[in-house]
């Protein structure tokens, strides 16, 4: 059964907003006593949280569909609606979020370290919050945005100083066992070892992790094996350990080419070139292993390495090992930058950015985009005639009626707020003045009963069309 996961396909929603309500206070002698319609509440967020106590991704693995609460709608009497409630998903430290194209979201590192994985929508405002001089008792309140939807990939890169690279049965995972309290599982045959195996090593008074990375063979790099899945593990470790087989059963393997080979990995994948290496000779507890050990140990030092022989079994030679690695640890964690408390500064995002583009397709549509105007016909409400006019209100006073007119359009154009997948597209009629002085009774606008030309040309080829369908089928070729 499947314990470690280090890889993942999250669909993460968060929640939506709440509707606005439209109300209006009634009591006793006061029938019209002014509106009172409550907020929506805000939609939850999808929130990932670094816990060190966390190992795996193996439950985003069986349940990668997560989903936050919505908000509930405002209700009369100036309720507002309760926000809906954060969903927040523990991760291992060392997490890196992916978007579907593969770029990097967020690299989570250091324990509470927190990412908005989606953002949850809005409430919608209550007809008592839009009540205003002109316009003193709104029979429309706006809608709740919907919240962010995504897909997003879950990476783990194993968070360690010291990495372990070698082939399999090399005796990386003997090594942990001895030099940790770690209890990997150990046998004598290829691919022992399935997942990377953590241990936290103690020399003097330096304290690290070691990890021993499974499946470099020859093409890893390129997927074979269990090389590529488990590459990306070494990437933030300190020192890497080549543990090299002086008693290999196979007769066309050596050390030196087994160094070559994984090294030649290494290169492939990337980004490890300046990574302190050390080797290891491993079992020259038996004859033939140290004879090999002799041997080759001054090709090793006329590379430039540093060369330890070692046995797992006898437990020779590991003190050396031990402190020897603890030393370059204590080096790289002097030679990175201090970490100094986290200043947060906060930079909100302009809420009324007045920022839109007007631009003409080759349909003959003009396309506006923008923040403001799109979330707006989000929360507009399009079967309330008050509440449409309201949108042309505002979108009047934001300058889109200006703007078209620059751009050329005339009365009777196709006008698209939003993108090609979601927008609203309606017939222009200018009007260039606020509506508010030209509503009648609550949730009615006069200007949505004005004749729109190009809405009534598509009637009547429409209606010409049921008429010569009707004809058609109406015609008797034998009479």
């Amino acid at each position: 059964m499947t314990t470690f996961v280090d890889r993942v396909e999250l669909h993460v929603a968060a929640g939506n907003g709440g509707h606005g309500c439209a109300s209006v206070h009634r009591e006793k002698f006061k029938p019209l006593g002014g509106p009172d319609g409550g907020n929506g509440g805000r939609g939850g967020d999808v929130i990932l949280v670094v816990d060190q106590s966390v190992t795996t991704l193996l439950d985003y693995h069986h349940s990668p569909h997560r989903k936050a609460t919505n908000g509930k709608p405002g209700e009369g009497g100036n309720r507002s609606g309760k926000d809906g409630q954060d969903l927040v998903l523990a991760v291992p430290d060392g997490t890196v979020v992916l978007d579907k194209r593969g770029n990097v979201l967020a690299d989570l590192v250091g324990q509470g370290t927190t990412f908005i994985a989606a953002q949850g929508g809005r409430g919608g405002l209550g007809n008592a919050a839009l009540a205003s001089a002109r316009r003193k008792a709104p029979g429309f309140a706006l809608l709740g945005e919907p919240g962010d939807a995504q897909d997003i990939v879950l990476e783990l890169k194993t968070v360690a100083d010291v990495a372990l690279v070698g082939y399999p049965s090399a005796g990386k995972s003997s090594l942990i066992s001895v030099l940790s309290a770690a209890k990997p599982k150990i046998a004598d045959y290829p691919f022992t070892t399935l997942v990377p195996n953590l241990g936290v090593v103690t020399a003097g008074s330096t304290v690290y992790t070691i990890a021993d990375v499974p499946g470099l063979i020859p093409g890893a790099s390129q997927g074979k094996g269990l090389g590529l899945e488990f590459l990306r593990h070494v990437e933030r470790c300190s020192v890497l350990v080549h543990v090299l087989d002086t008693a290999t059963l196979e007769s066309e393997r050596d050390p030196l080419s087994d160094l070559d080979v994984i090294e030649a990995e290494l290169k492939e994948y990337g980004g490890l070139e300046n990574r302190p290496r050390i080797v290891v000779l491993n079992k020259v507890d038996i004859p033939d292993g140290q004879d090999l050990a002799d041997m080759i140990r001054p090709d090793l030092e006329a590379r430039g390495l540093r060369v330890f022989e070692v046995s797992a079994v006898s437990r020779q030679g590991l003190k050396e090992l031990s402190f020897a690695l603890a030393g370059i640890v204590a080096e790289a964690r002097a030679a990175k930058p201090k970490e100094e408390a986290t200043r947060i500064v906060i930079r909100p995002k302009a809420v009324d950015d007045a920022g839109f583009t007007v631009t003409l397709e080759d349909d003959g549509i003009y396309r506006v985009r923008g923040e403001k105007p799109e979330r707006w016909v989000r929360q507009t409400d399009f079967n309330n005639d008050e509440a449409v006019g309201y949108l042309a209100d505002r979108l009047n006073r934001l300058g889109v009626e200006e703007e078209l007119m620059k751009a050329g359009a005339r009365a009777g154009d196709g006008v698209a707020i939003g993108s090609e997948d979601d927008a609203v597209v309606f017939d222009w009629e200018p009007t260039m003045a606020a509506g508010a002085e030209m509503l009648g009774r609550r949730g009615e606008d006069h200007r949505m009963e004005a004749p729109r030309p190009a809405a009534q040309r598509r009637r009547d080829r429409q209606a010409e069309r049921d008429e010569a369908e009707q004809e058609y089928r109406g015609f008797d070729p034998f009479a």
